[in-house]
């Protein structure tokens, strides 16, 4: 028997009362245990696929499935089997690192125990021990960044989603936050990945998928995609996408020379 997808959409819409379509009719399939890419130009639509998932937002149409469950309308069963460390730095301020962590984990119904154990073990994973009880807003980004991150690990979800999660920071912290999603990739947890740096989606996916104005137009391996595309490499295929294969670095070299 077929093993139950992580992540399974169908025909998915997402009109806006404005009459924008930010998602025409996506399908997309993401296997059990997969590191799956999803690239495509700001306003593609990546986010908005995200937040269906999540439930930040309400699809117009379609279908969404976490692990057989029913994103909308069995929303409790498919939202905890999902992390999500968002673009965006929503940390309380009010709140220190180690309370960040907690909260997460009696939202999703840990018992307390179980959250202090795995806080600690978090905290150390993460480079935050010497930070855990100071207040998120004295935090540098790069240190909000890690505890975005393992807050949306917290309650050890079957898929984590990571919607930019390198963005703003330094080589040294992109590096190690690469380890560490390969780790928890290799031990069992599906991870779907949203970047604009092309070398880390060809680096940690073993799939992934372009998105342009509101819906799937390519999928495969790095490859495979170069391939469709007919140049020879992720980048010059995402810049056929866009429509900017000018600035391929083949073209730039050919016309150096």
């Amino acid at each position: 028997m077929r093993a139950v997808d992580a992540l399974e959409i169908k025909e998915l819409v997402k009109r806006y009362p404005t009459g924008t379509e930010a998602l025409k009719g996506v399908s997309l399939k993401i296997e059990a245990g997969e590191f799956f890419g999803l690239l495509g130009p700001n306003g593609a639509g990546k986010s908005t696929l995200i937040h269906c998932a999540t439930g930040l937002a309400q699809p117009t149409s379609g279908e969404i499935r976490v692990f057989g469950h029913d994103a909308v309308h069995h929303y409790q069963e498919a939202r905890v089997a999902v992390g999500l460390a968002p673009q965006d730095l929503n940390l309380d301020f009010f709140l220190t690192v180690s309370e960040s962590l907690d909260y997460h984990g009696g939202y999703f119904g840990m018992p307390k125990k179980e959250r202090r154990e795995r806080t600690k073990e978090l905290l150390e994973a993460f480079s935050l021990t010497e930070k855990r009880d100071d207040r998120t807003r004295t935090l540098s980004g790069g240190m909000k960044r890690r505890l975005i991150l393992a807050r949306a690990l917290m309650h050890r979800p079957r898929l984590l989603i990571l919607d930019e999660p390198t963005a703003g920071v330094d080589v040294e912290l992109r590096l190690e936050l690469w380890h560490y999603v390969q780790r928890i990739n290799a031990e069992g947890t599906t991870i779907l990945l949203t970047t604009h740096y092309l070398e880390e989606a060809e680096q940690l996916c073993n799939k992934i998928a372009f998105i342009n104005g509101g819906e799937i137009v390519a999928e495969g391996t790095s490859g495979e995609l170069a391939s469709q595309y007919g140049v020879r490499s992720l980048e010059d295929a995402y810049l056929e996408l866009v429509g900017r294969n000018e600035l391929s670095r083949a073209q730039i070299g050919a016309e150096a020379g």
